[in-house]
């Protein structure tokens, strides 16, 4: 079968909202390029949005991470407890800091760590508790923050694929000391390259700042820390300030496209979707499905090929710690292993139709045997 493009379903395509173009222009035309008013918008714009006390916007998601681990002082000799299925990106600035990741276990029906998995690997080195809202999901945060608040150890919410999800009634990222966000092309908010983070803590919030810009704070040139250059430039900026302008608008789409999602995936024998709890009220990054190996004997990677035969993209559930030996060595996380050689996560953009929802639906349906 031939691909035709006008007839493909990306997994995902990033939807400019309104004023991005006429937002970036005049940035391009102020001259600040880098840092500027556009930065200090967003910041502003998303602390309210978040009802935050502390924005501070950074380059990508993954520098979020990096820069809260500084900011907390993790670092050599240090571990940090991190799922084992989940994009690695919390686990590998770990690493980069010199501290060791720990992998807990998921839970089978929400595909998120749990104080039951995490409790039993906290141990004296133990300095963060990363919970990572896969998919948009959000962990069950009560008992992990009374984990944390028991064994004096910090809670980093990766909050990258949960934007506006919210958890009793406060947005993700917001619950624990720290919140990391990703504004990745992908994601609920852009600005292409992008991320946050956010605390209601004054003195973290000023040592991150420290290090997000080379460590150089009240002399210029004169280095207090041996800090990073973490910054989002203004150009950038520009772009999350006309998405934020629309966030009502960008999480009833992704609702919709959730609620469609679910009124037909649930009724294919064989598919099972991630479970979310009466706490949370999610915005969906992504749709993620389990396939059972008894109606899909041929298997993901399989599906995922014949999918793409229909012209509909998809994507694997992310490999899990174990399956990378050469980077966090060997693993046992059983649900985490069985997990991720079983996910398969469809087209996801707020963009999505019913029409073309029904098409992905039938699709898979129709490879089930």
């Amino acid at each position: 079968m031939t691909t035709d493009m006008c007839n493909r379903i990306p997994w995902a395509e990033p939807t400019l909202w309104g004023r991005e173009e006429e937002y970036v222009v005049d940035a391009l035309r102020s001259t600040w390029i880098s840092g500027g008013p556009y930065v200090d918008r967003l910041e502003a714009d998303f602390a309210r949005y978040a009802d935050a006390r502390h924005v501070l916007a950074v380059a990508n998601g993954t520098a979020a991470l990096h820069l809260a681990y500084l900011g907390a002082g993790i670092g050599m000799g240090d571990e940090v407890i991190v799922p084992g299925f989940a994009f690695m990106a919390a686990a590998n600035m770990a690493r980069m800091v010199g501290a060791t990741p720990i992998f807990a276990d998921i839970d089978a029906d929400t595909w998120c760590i749990t104080a039951d998995t995490v409790a039993p690997l906290i141990t004296d080195r133990t300095r963060a508790i990363v919970p990572v809202h896969t998919y948009g999901n959000v962990c069950a945060l009560e008992p992990l923050l009374a984990l944390g608040k028991e064994h004096g150890v910090l809670v980093i919410e990766d909050a990258a694929e949960s934007i506006g999800s919210r958890w009793r009634g406060r947005m993700s990222g917001t619950i624990a000391p720290v919140g990391v966000y990703s504004f990745h092309a992908t994601k609920t908010i852009t600005t292409g390259e992008g991320g946050a983070i956010t605390t209601h803590d004054d003195e973290l919030a000023a040592r991150m700042r420290l290090y997000r810009s080379h460590g150089v704070a009240r002399t210029r040139y004169f280095h207090e820390v041996a800090g990073h250059n973490f910054r989002l430039t203004n150009l950038q900026a520009a772009i999350g300030c006309a998405q934020l302008e629309h966030i009502d608008r960008i999480v009833a789409k992704r609702t919709q496209v959730w609620d469609a999602y679910r009124a037909r995936l649930r009724a294919i024998p064989g598919v099972v979707m991630q479970v979310i709890d009466a706490d949370t009220d999610p915005v969906m990054w992504a749709i993620g499905v389990r396939l059972d190996p008894a109606r899909f004997p041929q298997g993901r990677d399989a599906v995922m090929e014949q999918m793409a035969a229909f012209d509909i993209e998809t994507r694997p559930g992310f490999y899990p710690a174990g399956a990378m030996p050469h980077l966090y060595g060997p693993q046992k996380l059983p649900v985490s292993d069985s997990l991720a050689a079983a996910i398969l996560v469809l087209p996801s953009s707020p963009s999505l139709d019913e029409v073309r929802i029904h098409r992905i639906c039938d699709t898979l349906a129709s490879l089930a045997c």
